[in-house]
This record gives structure tokens, C-alpha cells and sequence, in this order.
């Protein structure tokens, strides 16, 4: 009996690269991505780190898809810290559109194409990561570099969470953002009057630094992430809380390290399969006016995508 086989085993038939394009950015769109690009693949083997550009993951890479999904709501950035640390992300959708695009070119077009996995390089520690999707959606177009710790903001959405497909399906590339939303008006006044941004003055761990030129633009900015670790990476404390827990003398020492209050968090984050493990504070972005109040931030003011 004959079968059909694996569409990416065939030989692929010819696609018009532009129509290929606007077919998965809409499909990316029509699954709840709120801004889809394809970065320049030129630029990102200049750009990224040996080890880490996408041809170390993927050697026969043509097209690099970046697409971002929205973040907390209006209402989130206004609870306790304690509460905000459990709403978790939706960065878990933002994984779940790439991987569903990943399947959609290799059916559609019979290119071989891969969700680009957001996790952690084992060999290169716990902040390595196997690639950029930061740098991918940067240079696609869908966000530009913050003073607060290089997050990417995009002047419409303002923060979200982004993913990345790497496919063999050649694709003509966007272009980064013309002008970064960072610093905004009301920034640059607090700086010019106290030498701080808001994210600067307000960030707990005080890891944010930064310079805005005389034309109210980023001069430069400086992250200690080691720092910023202390606070927010939980991750790294989970093996020595492990640790305590092997070690301690008797069951109720045993049970005090694995099940105190502090570390409830930590079960709760795994639990939900939220990549927010790896670092909760948001307290940057709750006192940013573009994660808070760009005009389409909040999912009620995008009015029928909400629904």
C-alpha cells in the first residue's frame, strides 16, 4: 500500500517566499500572537556568540521567526509583590504558537522547521541560554532594549513574551523598530531630576543604571545581573533547599526545608509549568509607563482579539 510519508522528506516544491511569509505571520496572529517578524538571519550570525547563533542549533536554518504574545494585565501591576509573583506569565502561549508554526510550515510549505526550545544551555549555566529570543525578536522588528535591564518593549504593546521557529523555508526579513520606545517623556524628566528612570529608582535589588543623552535617548545602560539574581533567580536556590532537605536529622527537619512558607513558591511555579521559576520581581515594569500604559498593553483596550 502506498503512503503518503513525511512532508519534509519530499523534495519541496517551489514557494513564493513572500506569500510563504504573510502566511505564517497571519497564522502566528490568527493563533494569538500579537506581533510576528522574521529576523535577519545575516545579522544574527554576526550578532550572536559563537555556540549560540542559529546555526549552531539548526545548520541548515534559511528563516528565523520571532512572534510575541502579551503580558500581565492592567490590574496585575497594581497587587502586592507577593501576589504578582504567582500570576505566573503567558509565555506558555507564546511556546505553544511557536511549536503549533514549527508543524504549519513543514505541512504547508515541506520545509523542516523547529520550535527554537527557550531553555537554558547545560553546559553554559543557569542564565546561558541556548539561543537569544530576546535578540530574535529584537531584530525582527517586534521590540527594542529597555534601560530596564535590556527587556524589550514594543511602543504598541509594551511587554510581552516572546518565541522563536527556526525553519529551512527561506523568508525575506523585517527590520528592528525605528525608534525605541524606551526612555518615554515622563522618564527622561525623572531622570534629568534625580539621575534615575523610574525602573532605576524603584528596582529592589538597585542592579539598574543607566545614562539618557540630551535628546532624551539611551546614552547607555548598565545591568548586574548577579545582583538581580540574588533576588529573583529562585532556581538557583532550589538545590541547596534540596540540600537542607537531604541532610536534616530527623523527619520534621526534613519537612520544615521542603514545605516552609518561603519555599511554598517554588512548588507552586513547577506545579504550574510556569518559566517564571527562573525570575519573578517585575517591579521594573510595574513603575514602566510603556509596559503599563502603552495604547494596546492592557488585552481590554484590543478591544475583539481579547475575546
Amino acid at each position: 500500500m502506498e503512503t503518503k510519508g513525511n512532508p519534509v522528506d519530499k523534495a519541496p516544491a517551489a514557494v513564493d517566499p513572500f506569500e510563504a511569509k504573510a502566511r505564517v505571520l497571519e497564522y502566528c496572529r490568527r493563533k494569538g500572537a500579537l506581533v510576528a517578524g522574521v529576523a535577519s538571519l545575516d545579522t544574527l550570525l554576526r550578532i550572536a556568540p559563537p555556540g549560540h547563533r542559529p546555526r549552531d542549533l539548526m545548520p541548515r536554518v534559511g528563516s528565523v521567526i520571532s512572534l510575541g504574545v502579551g503580558g500581565q494585565t492592567r490590574g496585575a501591576w497594581s497587587v502586592p509583590a507577593r501576589a504578582l509573583s504567582f500570576f505566573g506569565s503567558t509565555e506558555g502561549s507564546a511556546y505553544k504558537i511557536a511549536f503549533g508554526c514549527a508543524f504549519f510550515i513543514e505541512s504547508q510549505f515541506g520545509r523542516a522547521s523547529i520550535y527554537c526550545p527557550p531553555d537554558v544551555d547545560p553546559e553554559g549555566g543557569t542564565r546561558i541560554p541556548f539561543q537569544s529570543i530576546k535578540l530574535h525578536a529584537e531584530v525582527a522588528g517586534l521590540g527594542a532594549r529597555s534601560l530596564a535591564g535590556d527587556i524589550l518593549l514594543h511602543p504598541q504593546y509594551g511587554y510581552m513574551y516572546y518565541a522563536s521557529v527556526f525553519t529551512e523555508l527561506e523568508l525575506p526579513p523585517d527590520t528592528p523598530l525605528d525608534a525605541n520606545p524606551c526612555p518615554t517623556a515622563s522618564c527622561v524628566e525623572l531622570y534629568r531630576r534625580t539621575g534615575q528612570t523610574p525602573c532605576m529608582k524603584f528596582c529592589p535589588a538597585q542592579c539598574l543604571s543607566g545614562g539618557i543623552d540630551s535628546d532624551g535617548r539611551q546614552e547607555f545602560m548598565r545591568y548586574e545581573m548577579a545582583k538581580c539574581a540574588e533576588l529573583t533567580e529562585q532556581y538557583e536556590a532550589l538545590p541547596s533547599m534540596l540540600a537542607d532537605a537531604m541532610s536534616a536529622p530527623d523527619a520534621a527537619s526534613r519537612e520544615r526545608a521542603l514545605f516552609d512558607p518561603d519555599n511554598s513558591l517554588y512548588w507552586y511555579k513547577m506545579s504550574v509549568g510556569s518559566g517564571g521559576l527562573l525570575g519573578q520581581c517585575f517591579e521594573c515594569m510595574r513603575v514602566c509607563p510603556v509596559a503599563t500604559r502603552a495604547p494596546l498593553a492592557d488585552p481590554i483596550s484590543r478591544g475583539p482579539r481579547a475575546k
